[in-house]
C-alpha cells in the first residue's frame, strides 16, 4: 500500500507550491488526503493512517498520540512553530522539517538589491524625479558609495547568510560574520572573517540582519548597538523584525546617522500613522523579499523530494530538519 500523505497547507494554497506535475509525482507515489481547512474531525480522522502531515496544523501530544505511523511533519509556510509536540515528535523519531531553504535565493536577491539601492539612493531619486525634484549627475550623489570593496558585516549566517555570500563575492567585500551558533571554523571556510556583534557593527558601512528570532536575539539589535554604526552606514534588516528594536530604529533614522531598508516589521500590515512611513532614509518593503512565484513552487518540489527518499529508506536532503536542541529557543510567528 502507498504511504498516506495528509495535505493541509493551509495559509498555503496547494497551487501555489505544487507544480502540476509535482503534485502528480505526489499522488502517484502517495495516498494523499486532503482535510478540508480547519476540519478538526476530517484532520483527526485522517492520522491514524498518516505516514506524513504536509502543512503546519496544531500536533499536541493528543494528536500525535492518534498517528502510530507518523514519519514525518513538513511545515510548508516558512519557520518552525510552536504548534507541534517537538519533544513527542523527537522520542518517537517523527522528522520534523521546514522548507526556509526554499526562500533563502529570493531574500538573498532582494537583499542585495536593497543595498544597492542604499548605496545609490535609487528609489529616492526615483520618487524626487517623479515629483519635479530630480537631481543631476554628481549633485545626487553626494551621498553615494560603493560596494565594491566595501566593509560589509552579516548578523547571522543560517539559510540566509549562506544565500547572500555568493551574491556579495562579485562586489570583493571585506566580511565579518557574527553568528554565535557556529564555530569561527565554518565562518572561515566561507571566507568570512568571525567576529564579536559590536565589531561587525561598528566596523561595516553595510550591515545585514539575517538571523532568526530567538529567546537570546529579540531586540539584538536596540539602541546601544544601532548607535555602534558608523555614520551613513547602510543597514539592511530582512530575517526577523524581533531582532531589532524598530522604536530605537525609527530615532536614529530620523536623526539621519545612516540609512537603512527593511522588509520586515513588528507589526504587519504596518499601521498608517507609523513614522516609518515618512521617513526619507528608509527603503520600504512590504515583507515581499521571499515570497516570488519561484520560491513558492520550490516548496513543493522539496516536499515531494524528500518525501520520496524517506519513503525509499533515505534520509531527507532538500527540507530543513527541525534539531532537538534549537527548536525550543525559536520564537518565531506566522507572517502578517
Amino acid at each position: 500500500m502507498k504511504p498516506v500523505v495528509v495535505l493541509v497547507p493551509q495559509p498555503q494554497p496547494v497551487e501555489r507550491i505544487f507544480r502540476p506535475e509535482t503534485l502528480a509525482r505526489l499522488r502517484e507515489r502517495f495516498t494523499v488526503v486532503e482535510p478540508e481547512a480547519g476540519d478538526a474531525a476530517a484532520l483527526d480522522a485522517a492520522l491514524p493512517d498518516a505516514w506524513a502531515v504536509v502543512g503546519q496544523p496544531d500536533l499536541p501530544t493528543e494528536r500525535l498520540d492518534r498517528a502510530p505511523g507518523l514519519r514525518a511533519v513538513i511545515n510548508v509556510e516558512g519557520n518552525f512553530y510552536p504548534n507541534v509536540d517537538y519533544p513527542t515528535a523527537f522520542t518517537r523519531s517523527i522528522r520534523v522539517l521546514g522548507c526556509g531553504p526554499a526562500y533563502a535565493q529570493a531574500v538573498a536577491e532582494h537583499a542585495l538589491g536593497l543595498a544597492l539601492d542604499l548605496a545609490r539612493g535609487i528609489s529616492r531619486e526615483d520618487r524626487a524625479f517623479r515629483e519635479g525634484r530630480e537631481r543631476y549627475l554628481g549633485e545626487g550623489n553626494a551621498d553615494a558609495v560603493l560596494l565594491r570593496h566595501a566593509d560589509v558585516g552579516l548578523v547571522g549566517y543560517g539559510n540566509l547568510g549562506r544565500a547572500l555570500r555568493p551574491l556579495l563575492a562579485p562586489f570583493a567585500p571585506t566580511l565579518r560574520v557574527y553568528d554565535p551558533w557556529l564555530p569561527d571554523a565554518v565562518l572561515r571556510e566561507a571566507d568570512a572573517t568571525p567576529a564579536g556583534l559590536d565589531e561587525v557593527l561598528s566596523r561595516s558601512r553595510f550591515v545585514f540582519v539575517l538571523a532568526t528570532v530567538t529567546g537570546d536575539s529579540e531586540h539584538l539589535l536596540g539602541a546601544r548597538e544601532l548607535d555602534l554604526l558608523p555614520e551613513g552606514a547602510r543597514l539592511v534588516l530582512v530575517s526577523r523584525a524581533a531582532v531589532t528594536d524598530y522604536d530605537a530604529l525609527a530615532e536614529r533614522l530620523a536623526a539621519g546617522r545612516f540609512l537603512a531598508a527593511s522588509d520586515v516589521w513588528p507589526t504587519e500590515p504596518m499601521a498608517a500613522d507609523s513614522p516609518f512611513r515618512s521617513l526619507e532614509g528608509v527603503v520600504l518593503s512590504a515583507h515581499r523579499a521571499g515570497g516570488i512565484p519561484a520560491a513558492f513552487l520550490e516548496i513543493g518540489d522539496m516536499v515531494v523530494d524528500d518525501l520520496e527518499l524517506m519513503a525509499g529508506g533515505l534520509a531527507p536532503v532538500r527540507l530543513q530538519q527541525a534539531a532537538p536542541e534549537l527548536v525550543a529557543r525559536y520564537r518565531n510567528r506566522p507572517a502578517g
